[in-house]
Protein backbone atom coordinates (compact mmCIF):
# COMPACT_ATOMS: atom_id res chain seq x y z
CA UNK A 1 0.00 0.00 0.00
CA UNK A 2 1.17 3.56 -0.69
CA UNK A 3 0.49 6.29 1.87
CA UNK A 4 1.25 9.99 1.84
CA UNK A 5 2.09 11.25 5.32
CA UNK A 6 2.21 14.96 6.08
CA UNK A 7 3.66 16.06 9.39
CA UNK A 8 2.20 19.47 10.05
CA UNK A 9 3.17 22.45 12.15
CA UNK A 10 1.22 21.65 15.30
CA UNK A 11 2.52 20.28 18.56
CA UNK A 12 2.62 16.49 18.48
CA UNK A 13 5.23 15.54 15.86
CA UNK A 14 5.69 12.31 17.82
CA UNK A 15 2.36 11.09 16.40
CA UNK A 16 3.73 11.44 12.88
CA UNK A 17 7.03 9.80 13.82
CA UNK A 18 5.29 6.78 15.33
CA UNK A 19 2.99 6.49 12.33
CA UNK A 20 6.02 6.42 10.01
CA UNK A 21 7.71 3.78 12.15
CA UNK A 22 4.65 1.54 12.18
CA UNK A 23 3.96 1.92 8.45
CA UNK A 24 7.58 0.94 7.83
CA UNK A 25 7.26 -2.13 10.07
CA UNK A 26 4.48 -3.33 7.79
CA UNK A 27 6.54 -2.51 4.67
CA UNK A 28 4.12 0.05 3.23
CA UNK A 29 5.43 2.56 0.72
CA UNK A 30 5.58 5.91 2.49
CA UNK A 31 5.74 9.30 0.82
CA UNK A 32 6.46 12.14 3.24
CA UNK A 33 6.22 15.88 3.50
CA UNK A 34 7.16 17.84 6.62
CA UNK A 35 6.07 21.46 6.86
CA UNK A 36 8.58 24.17 7.77
CA UNK A 37 6.78 24.70 11.07
CA UNK A 38 6.95 20.98 11.81
CA UNK A 39 10.71 20.97 11.20
CA UNK A 40 11.08 23.55 13.98
CA UNK A 41 8.65 21.78 16.30
CA UNK A 42 10.46 18.49 15.67
CA UNK A 43 13.66 20.03 17.09
CA UNK A 44 11.83 21.49 20.06
CA UNK A 45 9.70 18.48 21.05
CA UNK A 46 11.82 15.45 20.14
CA UNK A 47 15.36 14.14 19.77
CA UNK A 48 14.68 13.38 16.10
CA UNK A 49 16.31 15.35 13.34
CA UNK A 50 14.68 16.02 10.00
CA UNK A 51 17.41 13.92 8.36
CA UNK A 52 16.54 10.96 10.58
CA UNK A 53 12.85 11.44 9.87
CA UNK A 54 13.53 11.27 6.12
CA UNK A 55 14.91 7.74 6.53
CA UNK A 56 11.39 6.53 7.37
CA UNK A 57 10.07 7.32 3.88
CA UNK A 58 10.79 6.06 0.41
CA UNK A 59 10.08 9.48 -1.11
CA UNK A 60 10.34 12.88 0.58
CA UNK A 61 8.95 16.13 -0.80
CA UNK A 62 9.16 19.79 0.10
CA UNK A 63 5.81 21.33 1.00
CA UNK A 64 6.15 24.05 -1.66
CA UNK A 65 6.61 21.47 -4.48
CA UNK A 66 3.27 21.66 -6.26
CA UNK A 67 4.73 19.61 -9.14
CA UNK A 68 5.22 16.56 -6.90
CA UNK A 69 3.21 13.43 -7.68
CA UNK A 70 0.75 13.72 -4.77
CA UNK A 71 -0.35 17.15 -6.09
CA UNK A 72 -2.19 15.30 -8.87
CA UNK A 73 -5.36 13.28 -8.53
CA UNK A 74 -3.90 10.74 -10.95
CA UNK A 75 -1.04 9.90 -8.56
CA UNK A 76 -1.78 6.48 -7.06
CA UNK A 77 -2.25 6.67 -3.28
CA UNK A 78 -4.12 4.40 -0.91
CA UNK A 79 -4.56 7.21 1.59
CA UNK A 80 -3.17 10.37 3.13
CA UNK A 81 -2.67 11.22 6.77
CA UNK A 82 -1.95 14.72 8.09
CA UNK A 83 -0.54 14.06 11.56
CA UNK A 84 -0.53 16.35 13.42
CA UNK A 85 -2.78 18.68 11.46
CA UNK A 86 -2.49 22.37 12.30
CA UNK A 87 -5.57 24.57 12.31
CA UNK A 88 -4.10 26.45 9.34
CA UNK A 89 -3.86 23.26 7.29
CA UNK A 90 -7.30 22.15 8.46
CA UNK A 91 -8.69 25.46 7.19
CA UNK A 92 -6.92 25.08 3.84
CA UNK A 93 -8.29 21.54 3.43
CA UNK A 94 -11.80 22.54 4.49
CA UNK A 95 -11.88 25.39 1.97
CA UNK A 96 -10.02 23.72 -0.91
CA UNK A 97 -7.11 26.16 -0.72
CA UNK A 98 -4.29 24.15 -2.28
CA UNK A 99 -1.38 26.50 -1.65
CA UNK A 100 0.97 23.78 -0.32
CA UNK A 101 1.68 20.21 -1.35
CA UNK A 102 -0.13 19.06 1.78
CA UNK A 103 -3.33 20.99 1.12
CA UNK A 104 -3.26 20.28 -2.64
CA UNK A 105 -2.73 16.52 -2.08
CA UNK A 106 -5.54 16.54 0.49
CA UNK A 107 -7.87 18.16 -2.06
CA UNK A 108 -6.86 15.51 -4.59
CA UNK A 109 -7.65 12.73 -2.11
CA UNK A 110 -11.07 14.22 -1.45
CA UNK A 111 -11.95 14.68 -5.11
CA UNK A 112 -10.73 11.17 -5.97
CA UNK A 113 -12.56 9.56 -3.04
CA UNK A 114 -9.37 8.40 -1.33
CA UNK A 115 -8.92 8.16 2.43
CA UNK A 116 -7.85 11.43 4.03
CA UNK A 117 -7.25 11.36 7.77
CA UNK A 118 -6.75 14.63 9.64
CA UNK A 119 -5.30 14.42 13.16
CA UNK A 120 -5.82 17.87 14.69
CA UNK A 121 -3.89 18.53 17.88
CA UNK A 122 -5.37 21.68 19.35
CA UNK A 123 -7.23 22.51 22.54
CA UNK A 124 -9.47 24.19 23.35
CA UNK A 125 -11.21 24.44 20.01
CA UNK A 126 -12.58 27.72 18.72
CA UNK A 127 -15.67 28.01 16.54
CA UNK A 128 -13.73 28.45 13.26
CA UNK A 129 -11.76 25.26 14.03
CA UNK A 130 -14.92 23.31 14.78
CA UNK A 131 -16.59 24.69 11.65
CA UNK A 132 -13.57 23.74 9.55
CA UNK A 133 -13.64 20.20 10.97
CA UNK A 134 -17.31 19.97 9.98
CA UNK A 135 -16.58 21.26 6.45
CA UNK A 136 -13.69 18.81 6.03
CA UNK A 137 -15.84 15.94 7.33
CA UNK A 138 -18.68 16.87 4.99
CA UNK A 139 -16.14 16.79 2.14
CA UNK A 140 -15.15 13.24 3.03
CA UNK A 141 -12.20 13.63 5.40
CA UNK A 142 -11.89 11.54 8.54
CA UNK A 143 -11.40 13.77 11.58
CA UNK A 144 -9.36 11.90 14.18
CA UNK A 145 -8.32 14.34 16.93
CA UNK A 146 -5.32 13.39 19.03
CA UNK A 147 -7.50 12.49 22.02
CA UNK A 148 -6.03 9.42 23.70
CA UNK A 149 -8.21 7.09 25.73
CA UNK A 150 -7.37 5.52 29.09
CA UNK A 151 -9.36 2.27 29.08
CA UNK A 152 -6.26 0.41 27.91
CA UNK A 153 -4.47 1.58 31.09
CA UNK A 154 -1.51 3.44 29.54
CA UNK A 155 1.67 3.43 31.60
CA UNK A 156 3.90 5.60 29.42
CA UNK A 157 3.52 8.55 27.08
CA UNK A 158 4.32 6.13 24.25
CA UNK A 159 1.16 4.18 25.12
CA UNK A 160 -0.92 7.33 24.60
CA UNK A 161 0.80 8.05 21.28
CA UNK A 162 0.36 4.44 20.14
CA UNK A 163 -3.37 4.65 20.87
CA UNK A 164 -3.77 7.48 18.35
CA UNK A 165 -1.54 5.78 15.77
CA UNK A 166 -3.57 2.60 16.27
CA UNK A 167 -6.76 4.54 15.60
CA UNK A 168 -5.23 5.82 12.36
CA UNK A 169 -4.38 2.23 11.41
CA UNK A 170 -7.98 1.24 12.19
CA UNK A 171 -9.25 3.90 9.76
CA UNK A 172 -6.85 2.65 7.08
CA UNK A 173 -8.03 -0.92 7.64
CA UNK A 174 -4.56 -2.05 8.76
CA UNK A 175 -3.92 -4.67 11.44
CA UNK A 176 -1.96 -3.66 14.54
CA UNK A 177 -1.28 -4.43 18.18
CA UNK A 178 -0.67 -0.85 19.29
CA UNK A 179 -3.21 -0.85 22.13
CA UNK A 180 -5.48 -3.22 23.98
CA UNK A 181 -9.02 -2.96 22.67
CA UNK A 182 -12.13 -2.41 24.76
CA UNK A 183 -13.66 -5.72 25.83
Amino acid sequence: MRYFVSIGGASGCIYGIRLLQELNKQAHEVHLVVSEGAKKILQHETTYTYTLLETHAQVVYENDDLFAGPASGSFPLDGMIIIPCSMKTLSAVAHGFGDTLTSRAASCCLKEGKKLILVPRETPLDLPGITNMLKAKESGAIILPAMPAFYHKPERIEDLVDFIVGKVFDQLGLQHCLFKRWK
